[in-house]
């Protein structure tokens, strides 16, 4: 199972190194990685998705507890949360198929950001699933290039969880 931590850290060098290191002695792979400043000066969110079971997220919270200038480790995978992402994609399309990937963009609420005779890259910003959905959708067409952003995620204060809302249906 993917799991999703948010982990609060005072902003010195050297903080990821030692995230990193962390991971890579005990042979843990991060699937997903972003890192910013809060609203605290001093103080990063990292927000981190690692493939591994409830056990080990245990022991890599603990670990992680155990290095300097962490000062919070939250496993919220089973929070209800807000998460987005953000993603560029680079799209080659001739002057017969720009209708109808301009038409797949507006759908996704995307936006085109460039523009030139053979080539549009779209910005598409959502939750996971509407990433990979518009990215799957697009393949139909050459896509040259993609960057994305790992996910980043809050705690819901409304404690409404969507996700549960989904599975629903």
């Amino acid at each position: 199972m993917k799991h999703t931590l948010s982990v609060l850290v005072e902003d010195e060098s050297g903080v990821l190194t030692r995230i990193a290191g962390l991971f890579a002695r005990r042979g843990f792979n991060i699937e997903s990685l972003a890192v910013g400043p809060t609203e605290k000066l001093g103080i990063s969110r990292i927000t981190m998705v690692v493939p591994s079971d409830e056990r080990t997220i245990e022991q890599l919270t603990k670990q992680l507890y155990k290095l300097v200038n962490i000062l919070k480790v939250e496993d919220i995978t089973n929070l209800p949360t807000v998460e987005r992402e953000l993603m560029l994609i680079k799209l080659r399309v001739s002057t017969f198929e720009r209708t109808e990937a301009l038409d797949i963009i507006n759908i996704f609420r995307a936006k085109v950001v460039d523009l030139s005779e053979d080539f549009l890259i779209i910005e598409v910003t959502g939750d996971p699933g509407k990433i990979v959905a518009i990215e799957q959708i697009l393949s139909k067409f050459t896509i040259s290039e993609i960057v994305r952003t790992g996910k980043i995620s809050l705690v819901r204060e409304s404690n409404v969880n969507t996700r549960s809302l989904l599975k629903e249906y």
